[in-house]
């Protein structure tokens, strides 16, 4: 009761954090990130340039599908889910929220989002979209640039 000492707002702290990292304002700049998983990813992912590559992020944070083959014809299985628990949880949640707004406003003609949910189930996609995600959070963070949305090719 009376020790003066009050606990501020953590959604208003990490916002306030948020806007004073040039790396996490980047991030936020991609769809489906806000400033709590632009600020987790920031916190607890090694630097973009320990991987080589947006697949080698993507399989670190554990989105990437299982790699089988036999008779040298290569198959994919079940999504991994082996790496960082938090950041793979975060992504998922952003790309669900993604294919919400996709299915209530309808996703761009013509587009990856679109033709994917025509074809395979609404949580494969989902995971599919967090995949994608993981592999631009890469790009922004190596390129050091704000996420720029890919335009669609005139037919």
């Amino acid at each position: 009761m009376g020790s003066g000492f009050q606990i501020a707002d953590p959604d208003k702290e990490i916002a306030r954090r948020a806007r004073e990292d040039e790396d996490v304002r980047r991030l936020m700049t991609i769809p489906g990130i806000g400033p709590i998983a632009a600020t987790a990813i920031c916190a607890l992912a090694p630097p973009a340039e320990t991987f080589a590559r947006g697949r080698d992020f993507a399989a670190w944070v554990g989105l990437t599908p299982l790699q089988k083959s036999t008779g040298g014809k290569p198959r994919q299985g079940r999504t991994t889910k082996m790496g960082e628990r938090t950041l793979r949880r975060l992504l998922i949640i952003g790309a669900s929220t993604l294919i919400r707004h996709a299915s209530k406003k309808g996703p761009t003609e013509g587009g990856w989002l679109a033709s994917m949910l025509t074809r395979k189930p609404r949580m494969l996609v989902t995971v599919a979209q967090a995949n994608k995600t993981a592999r631009i959070v890469w790009a922004v963070l190596t390129k050091k640039e704000d996420y720029r949305a890919p335009v669609a090719a005139a037919v």
